[in-house]
């Protein structure tokens, strides 16, 4: 009985964890792009002249010295699925990071992207952006600010 007691204890608490790790997938949550929302893929900063959005039916590519604007913003839930079975989630919020990306393209007209990043690529995907763009985040308000160390 103790050795099924610890067993549940044990999978309880990988669930709990697992539901906080994060991955670093990014998802396309609207635009002005003919993506379908919700598509997800991974982003990538590595190439020195453009962001790069892959996701299963193409990619979107969008040249750092084109961007006009960025925006960083949060959107916190409770976690009440996960807190009807374990009730102390309920106390923790999950927050969705959200960047929107402004550009022009080559005939001058305005694009914009909005992805949902994990946590974990949030502050060095805004900082390297900053970086190639020459352009400064606009914090949406400032939890977002304070959740990037007042960057």
């Amino acid at each position: 009985m103790k050795r099924f007691i610890v067993v549940l204890l044990v999978c309880v608490f990988a669930f709990q964890f697992s539901a906080f790790a994060g991955t670093d997938a990014t998802t396309y949550v609207g635009g002005t792009e003919k993506i379908d929302e919700g598509s997800e893929g991974s982003a990538s900063i590595e190439n020195e002249k453009e962001f790069v959005f892959e996701y299963k039916d193409g990619q979107l590519v969008i040249p750092y010295d084109k961007v006009t604007d960025l925006e960083y913003g949060q959107q916190a839930a409770r976690r009440v699925g996960l807190g009807i079975a374990m009730p102390l989630t309920l106390l923790a919020k999950k927050r969705k990071h959200y960047l929107t990306i402004a550009w022009k393209d080559e005939k001058n007209e305005q694009h914009a992207a909005v992805f949902q990043l994990e946590k974990s690529s949030v502050k060095s995907t805004i900082e390297t952006l900053e970086s190639k763009t020459g352009k400064k985040v606009d914090f949406q308000d400032d939890d977002a600010r304070k959740s990037m160390g007042g960057i």
